[in-house]
């Protein structure tokens, strides 16, 4: 798949990502709030092998994910490590952790 150019542009084709073998018998809210030009809050749900998104805060995020939309435009095409990101405090992420690192087989990142 192409590089992905914007924030936008990833929950726009999200739906050509999303991995729905890997979501069945899940249920989870994962909220995005991604600062700077690009940026915005969205969230996902998840149920049971069933995706949608909106570009909102949701009242009940599992998870919730903060940090600079360039920085996550790099993380989704591959060229910024999540772990790494987190790590060194790119990423803040709160709520349910684990879930983080389902969202690897949910929503597959391209690589670089």
């Amino acid at each position: 798949m192409a590089e992905i150019p914007t924030v936008q542009a990833y929950f726009d084709t999200l739906d050509q990502r999303f991995a729905a073998d890997q979501a069945k018998g899940l249920k989870a809210v994962f909220q995005f709030e991604l600062a700077g030009e690009g940026g915005g809050t969205y969230h996902i749900v998840v149920d049971d092998g069933k995706m949608t998104w909106a570009k909102e805060a949701h009242a009940a995020p599992g998870i919730t994910i903060k940090m600079a939309a360039d920085d996550y435009v790099k993380m989704i095409n591959g060229k910024l490590n999540g772990q790494m990101a987190f790590m060194t405090g790119k990423m803040k992420v709160s709520g349910q952790i684990p879930l983080a690192m389902k969202m690897q087989t949910l929503f597959p990142v391209n690589k670089a």
